[in-house]
């Protein structure tokens, strides 16, 4: 352990060699033991189907496991059918461990929920194993256990795939897992318990003012957009649904008046250029150097020179648009486009077409190729009316909007960092405690 959470806590008095290489030392008095030993383990087979003769249930599925590390009469479970045996064998009861056996990655596998009451019309679903502790066994620490760093990798090892990932139920059985007395599980189960509510709790507040620096930011945009920055000059209804008051001096246009749309033959050497729903527009080899990959075939595709608006068709009704930051090429998909004036800041009208798409209007002009495929082509915008501010307007709001935007999204990340450490505290927590790496018994106490 590192950091706060191994100088808060102390160590047991006495540790052993466990002779399992990833776990190490355990406290003298544990034990390591196989999951086979300590709880009956069995692979559902109730799928999602509703079968004529077959008794009504409810089906705890995949997501309610993945996204509740609890599973209580709170969640809103399938309705299905199943068999007497299915009923029998698979009927949650309080103290059982559900975990993913099956998932599209295999950092997904073996995610565990704990039933914490009796469910007696909730049965376990396809895609899950259902594991039973033993009287020796309890549950809310076994759940705990197939969480922590050590035993949840034995399982991730273990399962079998390439674009899909099964864990089998012989892997699971023979699962190794550092086990104290009972009353000690309990008591470690208890901390645990207490003290993830307490990190879950500040993870919450820290997403609250994400979404608040979120609203100030988009509030921000649309203030500067479509008011300006002098809250004093006088306002004139605009006659554009989408974008209300503007400033009495500014006027309005429609895109035809404002850009054309370029088709311009890319060079031998061009990189691809790539739009995002966040506005950025760049070369997707800085986007692939971050983690992105792609599968296109290039054909058709036109210049588009930095500094250009670039809007993707596509995706237009979610906010791809943006001023590119590279000179390269992109598919036919996208609209390039060069102001008809020079001296038009492109960055203020990004911003104006990406308030326009957020508010739900450039999705209503697009043409759908078929249903849930909504495309903003060049017709479309040249009927768009947008506001049309002076030429020293425009930089001023696109500098303004450049700077406090920055401000915003560094402190956003400064928040998201947190998060992340919070996140890394609790599980390095829940890997201790259940490991023996900590002794947290007078801690359950408190």
């Amino acid at each position: 352990m590192k950091g706060a959470t191994a100088r808060r806590f102390k160590p047991y008095p006495a540790y052993k060699d466990s002779g399992v290489e990833w776990l190490r030392e355990i406290p003298a008095h544990w034990e390591v033991r196989r999951l086979k030993t300590i709880a009956a383990v069995q692979l559902s087979n109730v799928d999602k189907k509703s079968v004529e003769g077959q008794e009504p249930v409810q089906l705890c599925n995949y997501t309610d496991v993945y996204y509740h590390e609890r599973i209580s009469a709170d969640l809103d479970f399938m309705a299905a059918t199943a068999t007497a045996e299915q009923v029998g064998r698979f009927t949650l009861r309080n103290g059982d461990v559900l975990i993913t056996k099956d998932s599209e990655s295999w950092t997904d596998i073996a995610v565990p929920a704990v039933v914490v009451e009796h469910l007696p019309a909730v049965l376990c679903g396809y895609h899950l194993a259902h594991i039973r502790p033993k009287h020796s066994c309890h549950g809310p620490f076994l759940a705990r256990a197939f969480s922590a760093i050590g035993p949840r990798d034995q399982f991730q090892v273990a399962a079998n795939g390439i674009t899909r990932f099964g864990l089998g139920g012989d892997a699971i059985a023979t699962g190794m897992f550092a086990i104290p007395t009972e009353p000690e599980q309990r008591a470690i189960a208890a901390f645990l318990d207490r003290e993830t509510a307490r990190i879950d709790a500040l993870v919450a507040k820290n997403g609250r003012l994400i979404e608040l620096l979120q609203e100030k930011r988009t509030a921000l945009i649309t203030r500067a957009v479509t008011k300006g920055l002098d809250p004093t000059v006088p306002m004139k209804d605009s006659g554009v649904e989408w974008l209300g008051e503007i400033p009495a001096h500014w006027g309005t246009r429609q895109g035809r008046y404002l850009y054309r749309a370029l088709d311009l033959p890319p060079h031998e050497d061009d990189g691809v250029v790539t739009a995002y729903r966040d506005g950025e527009v760049t070369l997707r080899e800085k986007r692939r150097a971050e983690g992105y990959t792609f599968a296109i075939q290039e054909v058709g595709y036109q210049r588009v020179r930095s500094g250009d608006l670039v809007i993707q068709g596509m995706d237009a009704f979610a906010g791809a648009i943006g001023v590119s930051d590279s000179t390269g090429k992109c598919s036919p998909e996208y609209l390039v486009l060069e102001p008809l004036c020079p001296r038009t800041d492109n960055r203020y009208y990004a911003a104006a077409l990406r308030l326009m798409a957020k508010r739900g209007y450039i999705l209503v002009i697009c043409n759908a190729v078929r249903e849930r495929a909504p495309r903003f082509r060049v017709p479309q915008f040249r009927n768009v009316v947008l506001p049309e501010p002076s030429e020293s307007d425009q930089r001023a709001i696109a500098a303004f909007l450049d700077r406090e935007t920055a401000r915003i999204d560094a402190l956003v990340a400064k928040v998201r960092e947190a998060i992340g450490k919070l996140k890394e505290l609790r599980t390095a927590l829940i890997s201790a405690a259940v490991t023996g790496k900590i002794d947290v018994r007078e801690e359950a106490e408190v």
